[in-house]
């Protein structure tokens, strides 16, 4: 039973831009028809008892917690820059604005 047609994947191809042969309207007609049989085989078994995943392992946070501590003096941060004003890095404008 077929669920995409041909006409569909040119229309598709179509507003994409993409230009397809007609082999290839044949063949990603066939192809979409598989993953649309899939997605449905799917669609069945899923069951409100279980739960949807975004992975199939479990997943912890590996990052630290968000402690400030000590931070690098101004002086010290602007001593390599090539350029610094007002205790900023200083860079060329590239934008013509203010």
């Amino acid at each position: 039973m077929s669920t995409i047609s041909r006409e569909e994947v040119a229309r598709l191809a179509g507003l994409a831009r993409i230009d397809l042969t007609e082999t290839e309207l044949d063949r990603l007609a066939g192809e979409l028809d598989v993953i649309v049989d899939s997605v449905a085989k799917v669609s069945e078994i899923a069951t409100a008892d279980v739960p949807a995943t975004s992975h199939p392992l479990p997943l912890t946070n590996v990052f630290r917690e968000d402690v400030t501590g000590e931070v690098l003096p101004v002086a010290d941060a602007l001593a390599g820059a090539p350029a610094a004003e007002d205790g900023r890095f200083a860079v060329p404008q590239i934008l013509e604005e203010d």
